[in-house]
């Protein structure tokens, strides 16, 4: 469904020729899935979200939805398909929670056309599946960091997208919201079958929700498959030059990563 082939990308320098953050990737995400990207900072998980989103377009290499390159579609069809969650979301104004989650709307309306009963009838499907229906008459900007991302993925679905990118969605969260969004997450995927790619650093959530995952290091793909096979102790390791406990949690349910010590001779992702 999107595909990435052989996509490298190097940000502009000041400073002689660029060096790639993403090397020759190539990645495919089927209907359906949750496929987690992991790696160490400074790996590439934002900048491949972004080629992926069609934020960034490839040096080298295509991005393909359903056989349609990217580069081929104007900004708003992309909209239309992919939808993308940042780690942070600061609005310009003070929006209430259902005008922020109706912006989700603008890629199906034309210019200057205002959002009618159906585009509402959406926004508010979005808010009940992210269960935040209550706060839509709220100021965005008043609520807990848990309740703002619920928000901001209810923003991401009433895009009606193909596929939903998020880019470290429990990031500064507490324990209790990293579970809730944690669950919102695996509920939206096996519900409603939405298609995500998540980035994250967080090992336990990519263990407890990725059926798949892609593995990154200095831009590169080390290992893609499925999230029993690729997530081990020597892929921690090589990762992150940590010596971590990779064991399946029988309350838990799923691969839990206990780290126990840097190994100073391990190599490093930098």
């Amino acid at each position: 469904m999107l595909h990435a082939s052989d996509v490298s990308f190097a940000y502009p320098s000041r400073r002689g020729s660029p060096s790639p953050v993403v090397r020759g990737v190539s990645v495919g995400i089927e209907r359906g899935s949750l496929t987690g990207l992991l790696g160490p900072n400074g790996c590439g998980k934002t900048t491949l979200l972004k080629l992926l989103a069609g934020v960034l377009a490839p040096d080298r290499g295509s991005v393909v939805i359903d056989d349609r390159p990217l580069t081929s579609l104007t900004r708003r069809e992309i909209a239309r398909r992919v939808a993308i969650v940042p780690q942070e979301t600061h609005p310009a104004f003070d929006y209430t929670v259902m005008e922020m989650v109706l912006m989700g709307r603008h890629p199906h309306l034309g210019l200057f056309q205002l959002e009618g009963p159906a585009d509402i009838g959406i926004g508010r499907g979005a808010l009940a599946a992210t269960g935040t229906a209550h706060l839509a008459d709220r100021a965005f900007m008043t609520l807990s960091g848990g309740e703002k991302q619920r928000v901001v993925i209810a923003a991401a679905l009433a895009q009606s997208p193909d596929v939903l990118l998020l880019d470290e969605p429990t990031a500064s969260l507490d324990l209790h919201y990293q579970l809730e969004i944690a669950a919102l997450l695996a509920q939206l995927n096996r519900e409603q079958s939405v298609t995500m790619v998540l980035a994250t650093h967080d090992l336990n959530l990519a263990a407890s929700l990725c059926r798949t995952l892609v593995l990154l290091r200095e831009g590169e793909v080390l290992a893609h498959g499925a999230t029993g096979d690729v997530l081990t102790a020597d892929s921690v390791h090589a990762l992150y030059g940590v010596e971590a406990e990779v064991r399946y949690h029988e309350a838990a349910g799923h691969l839990t990563i206990v780290p126990v010590r840097l190994r100073e001779t391990g190599p490093r992702a930098q």
